[in-house]
């Protein structure tokens, strides 16, 4: 039924394609009715798996992690999401989170009512024809990092989560940026050991594809896409 309202009213757009991104702030700003502005510390959870699904968050500003849980209790990192994304979409059809978002760095972050993104869907076109597309690229994007964590090697899972990290919210290219991190936290989003984490980070500073220092500051260079596209 919502997929129903999301394409209909995205037919009753014209010369989509020639129009500009629709800006999401604009509606979810915080200060709308349903609407709730926060501020989430690094470590903190913006929601998590298995709690009641009334809400999704449009990330403004910062960093988080999704990650999920199996049955067997092994968890693995779904995606990395950042400014302009959201978390917890799944609340628009589940009445159960299925994956545990937190932050990575200072978050601020727009709480909405599953109920107010309906509306929007219905009353703003331009609106439901950008978060569809973004939905299906989302999806598309959390299953070839699940697919990865089964298939790729623990080199080439830590070279895209950090690409992830420097990339520009939802933009597709990466640019050098400083994003603070530690390795027990990449150990935990690529699935594998800390010391493999230090080994594969000493390796891409050598190759002159990152740097970082003590505190945790790494710069990541738009070099260390190129290689792993070439591998």
């Amino acid at each position: 039924m919502f997929a129903g309202r999301v394409f209909g009213a995205i037919q009753m757009t014209k010369d989509a394609r020639s129009r500009q991104a629709f800006d999401f702030s604009r509606l979810l700003n915080g200060r709308g009715p349903h609407q709730t502005r926060l501020r989430v510390a690094p470590g903190d959870v913006i929601c998590r798996q298995g709690d009641p699904a009334g809400a999704l968050f449009y990330i403004e500003k910062g960093r988080a992690k999704v990650t999920m849980v199996s049955a067997r209790g092994k968890e693995a990192m779904v995606s990395v999401r950042g400014e302009g994304e959201f978390v917890g979409s799944r609340a628009l059809v589940a009445r159960r989170r299925s994956f545990t978002a937190t932050a990575l760095t200072e978050c601020w972050v727009v709480r909405v009512a599953a109920s107010t993104i309906v509306r929007f869907v219905r009353e703003e076109p331009d609106f439901a024809e950008m978060f569809v597309t973004y939905l299906v690229r989302q999806s598309i994007r959390d299953q070839q990092n699940l697919a990865g964590q089964l298939t790729e090697p623990s080199e080439e899972r830590l070279a895209r989560v950090l690409l992830r990290l420097a990339s520009n919210g939802a933009g597709p290219k990466s640019h050098p940026v400083v994003a603070r991190v530690n390795q027990a936290d990449l150990a935990s989003m690529v699935g594998t050991t800390r010391s493999r984490v230090n080994s594969f980070m000493n390796k891409f500073r050598k190759q002159g594809f990152i740097e970082y220092n003590r505190q945790g500051d790494v710069t990541v260079h738009k070099a260390l896409s190129k290689a792993l596209h070439d591998s």
